[in-house]
Protein backbone atom coordinates (compact mmCIF):
# COMPACT_ATOMS: atom_id res chain seq x y z
CA UNK A 1 0.00 0.00 0.00
CA UNK A 2 3.19 2.29 0.51
CA UNK A 3 3.61 2.41 -2.88
CA UNK A 4 0.27 3.41 -3.80
CA UNK A 5 -0.01 6.52 -1.27
CA UNK A 6 3.59 7.28 -2.33
CA UNK A 7 3.58 10.91 -4.36
CA UNK A 8 5.68 11.18 -7.18
CA UNK A 9 6.97 14.56 -6.26
CA UNK A 10 7.28 13.34 -2.84
CA UNK A 11 9.04 9.91 -3.21
CA UNK A 12 11.90 10.97 -1.19
CA UNK A 13 10.00 11.88 1.42
CA UNK A 14 8.65 9.66 4.44
CA UNK A 15 5.39 8.80 4.38
CA UNK A 16 3.53 9.98 7.76
CA UNK A 17 1.02 7.65 8.47
CA UNK A 18 1.52 4.97 11.59
CA UNK A 19 -1.32 1.95 11.46
CA UNK A 20 -0.35 -1.09 13.27
CA UNK A 21 -2.68 -3.77 12.66
CA UNK A 22 -3.26 -3.73 16.73
CA UNK A 23 -4.31 -0.28 17.18
CA UNK A 24 -7.56 0.45 19.27
CA UNK A 25 -6.84 4.30 18.44
CA UNK A 26 -6.66 6.76 15.95
CA UNK A 27 -5.35 9.76 15.79
CA UNK A 28 -6.53 12.39 12.61
CA UNK A 29 -4.74 15.50 12.32
CA UNK A 30 -4.60 17.75 9.21
CA UNK A 31 -1.24 16.81 8.08
CA UNK A 32 2.70 16.08 9.39
CA UNK A 33 4.48 19.74 9.83
CA UNK A 34 7.85 20.72 8.29
CA UNK A 35 9.28 19.99 11.96
CA UNK A 36 7.98 16.39 11.56
CA UNK A 37 8.58 16.05 7.94
CA UNK A 38 12.51 17.29 8.66
CA UNK A 39 12.75 15.22 12.14
CA UNK A 40 10.94 12.05 10.23
CA UNK A 41 8.58 11.58 13.27
CA UNK A 42 4.99 12.33 13.53
CA UNK A 43 3.96 14.54 17.02
CA UNK A 44 7.63 15.19 18.79
CA UNK A 45 7.37 19.01 19.35
CA UNK A 46 5.37 20.88 21.90
CA UNK A 47 2.03 20.09 20.43
CA UNK A 48 2.24 16.14 20.58
CA UNK A 49 3.72 17.01 24.06
CA UNK A 50 0.28 18.49 24.95
CA UNK A 51 -1.15 15.77 23.01
CA UNK A 52 0.09 13.03 24.99
CA UNK A 53 -0.94 15.22 28.32
CA UNK A 54 -4.32 15.24 27.31
CA UNK A 55 -4.47 11.76 26.16
CA UNK A 56 -2.59 10.33 29.46
CA UNK A 57 -0.08 8.66 27.53
CA UNK A 58 3.49 8.69 28.22
CA UNK A 59 5.82 8.91 25.55
CA UNK A 60 7.05 5.86 24.96
CA UNK A 61 3.30 4.55 24.90
CA UNK A 62 2.74 6.87 22.02
CA UNK A 63 5.50 5.76 19.34
CA UNK A 64 5.60 2.61 20.88
CA UNK A 65 2.81 0.73 21.84
CA UNK A 66 1.44 -0.43 18.55
CA UNK A 67 -2.23 0.59 20.43
CA UNK A 68 -2.11 3.67 18.59
CA UNK A 69 -2.48 4.62 14.78
CA UNK A 70 -1.42 7.77 13.20
CA UNK A 71 -3.50 8.54 10.03
CA UNK A 72 -3.31 12.35 9.15
CA UNK A 73 -5.49 13.66 6.41
CA UNK A 74 -2.67 14.13 4.29
CA UNK A 75 0.56 12.02 4.93
CA UNK A 76 3.04 14.98 3.55
CA UNK A 77 3.92 18.47 4.41
CA UNK A 78 1.49 20.75 2.33
CA UNK A 79 3.61 23.81 2.59
CA UNK A 80 3.26 27.10 4.30
CA UNK A 81 0.14 29.81 3.12
CA UNK A 82 -0.54 33.14 3.99
CA UNK A 83 -1.69 32.31 7.17
CA UNK A 84 -0.23 29.05 8.48
CA UNK A 85 0.34 25.53 6.40
CA UNK A 86 -1.40 24.88 3.34
CA UNK A 87 -4.28 22.61 4.01
CA UNK A 88 -4.22 18.60 3.00
CA UNK A 89 -5.01 17.73 -0.51
CA UNK A 90 -8.35 17.38 -1.77
CA UNK A 91 -9.48 14.04 -2.05
CA UNK A 92 -6.59 12.26 -0.20
CA UNK A 93 -8.19 10.94 3.20
CA UNK A 94 -10.86 9.95 0.91
CA UNK A 95 -9.07 7.46 -1.40
CA UNK A 96 -6.84 6.14 1.67
CA UNK A 97 -8.31 6.18 4.69
CA UNK A 98 -10.73 3.50 4.33
CA UNK A 99 -8.32 1.35 2.72
CA UNK A 100 -5.93 1.76 6.04
CA UNK A 101 -8.84 1.51 8.05
CA UNK A 102 -10.15 -2.06 6.71
CA UNK A 103 -6.58 -3.37 7.91
CA UNK A 104 -7.47 -1.91 11.30
CA UNK A 105 -9.97 -4.35 13.03
CA UNK A 106 -9.49 -3.22 16.42
CA UNK A 107 -10.30 0.02 16.33
CA UNK A 108 -12.92 1.97 18.87
CA UNK A 109 -11.88 5.53 19.11
CA UNK A 110 -10.89 8.15 16.19
CA UNK A 111 -9.71 11.10 18.29
CA UNK A 112 -10.29 13.86 15.70
CA UNK A 113 -8.02 17.07 15.76
CA UNK A 114 -9.04 19.77 13.82
CA UNK A 115 -11.61 20.85 11.73
CA UNK A 116 -9.87 18.86 8.57
CA UNK A 117 -10.25 15.11 10.39
CA UNK A 118 -13.52 16.66 11.75
CA UNK A 119 -14.46 17.44 8.51
CA UNK A 120 -14.33 14.33 6.80
CA UNK A 121 -15.12 11.99 10.24
CA UNK A 122 -18.33 13.79 11.40
CA UNK A 123 -19.72 15.03 7.40
CA UNK A 124 -23.29 16.07 7.92
CA UNK A 125 -23.04 15.81 11.96
CA UNK A 126 -20.71 19.09 12.47
CA UNK A 127 -21.80 21.84 14.43
CA UNK A 128 -21.34 26.21 13.39
CA UNK A 129 -18.21 26.16 14.13
CA UNK A 130 -14.67 24.10 15.53
CA UNK A 131 -15.19 25.65 18.81
CA UNK A 132 -19.28 24.20 18.85
CA UNK A 133 -18.31 20.63 17.33
CA UNK A 134 -15.64 20.28 20.17
CA UNK A 135 -18.46 21.72 22.81
CA UNK A 136 -20.93 18.96 21.64
CA UNK A 137 -17.99 16.31 22.06
CA UNK A 138 -20.68 13.66 23.65
CA UNK A 139 -22.85 13.38 20.63
CA UNK A 140 -20.24 12.19 18.74
CA UNK A 141 -19.11 9.55 21.00
CA UNK A 142 -18.44 6.04 21.66
CA UNK A 143 -16.11 6.56 17.95
CA UNK A 144 -15.65 9.86 17.41
CA UNK A 145 -13.83 12.57 19.85
CA UNK A 146 -13.59 15.69 18.53
CA UNK A 147 -10.73 18.27 20.06
CA UNK A 148 -8.77 21.14 18.75
CA UNK A 149 -5.21 21.29 17.73
CA UNK A 150 -3.19 21.29 20.92
CA UNK A 151 -0.72 23.71 19.28
CA UNK A 152 1.02 26.23 21.34
CA UNK A 153 -0.95 28.74 19.14
CA UNK A 154 -4.19 27.78 20.67
CA UNK A 155 -3.38 29.31 23.74
CA UNK A 156 -6.03 32.20 23.47
CA UNK A 157 -8.42 29.53 22.59
CA UNK A 158 -7.98 27.70 25.58
CA UNK A 159 -8.43 30.51 27.70
CA UNK A 160 -11.42 31.50 25.80
CA UNK A 161 -12.77 28.16 26.50
CA UNK A 162 -11.73 26.73 30.07
CA UNK A 163 -14.66 23.94 29.82
CA UNK A 164 -12.08 22.45 27.24
CA UNK A 165 -9.64 21.54 29.78
CA UNK A 166 -11.72 20.93 32.71
CA UNK A 167 -13.88 18.95 31.45
CA UNK A 168 -13.23 17.66 27.70
CA UNK A 169 -9.78 16.47 28.51
CA UNK A 170 -10.24 14.64 31.24
CA UNK A 171 -13.66 13.02 29.42
CA UNK A 172 -10.42 11.63 26.91
CA UNK A 173 -8.05 10.57 29.12
CA UNK A 174 -11.05 8.49 30.75
CA UNK A 175 -11.30 6.84 27.18
CA UNK A 176 -8.16 6.52 25.90
CA UNK A 177 -6.78 4.71 29.32
CA UNK A 178 -9.63 2.13 29.19
CA UNK A 179 -9.26 1.55 25.92
CA UNK A 180 -5.39 1.12 26.19
CA UNK A 181 -6.00 -1.37 29.64
CA UNK A 182 -8.15 -3.93 27.70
Amino acid sequence: MMKKIRNIQNKALTLFFSAPKEARIVIVGQAPGIKAQENRLYWKDKSGDKLRLWMGVDEKTFYSSNLLAIIPMDFYYPGKGKSGDLPPRKDFGEKWHNKILELLPDVELFILIGKYAQGFYLKGKLKDNLTDTVHAYKEYLPKFFPIVHPSPLNIRWLKKNPWFEEEVVPKLKEMVTKIMER
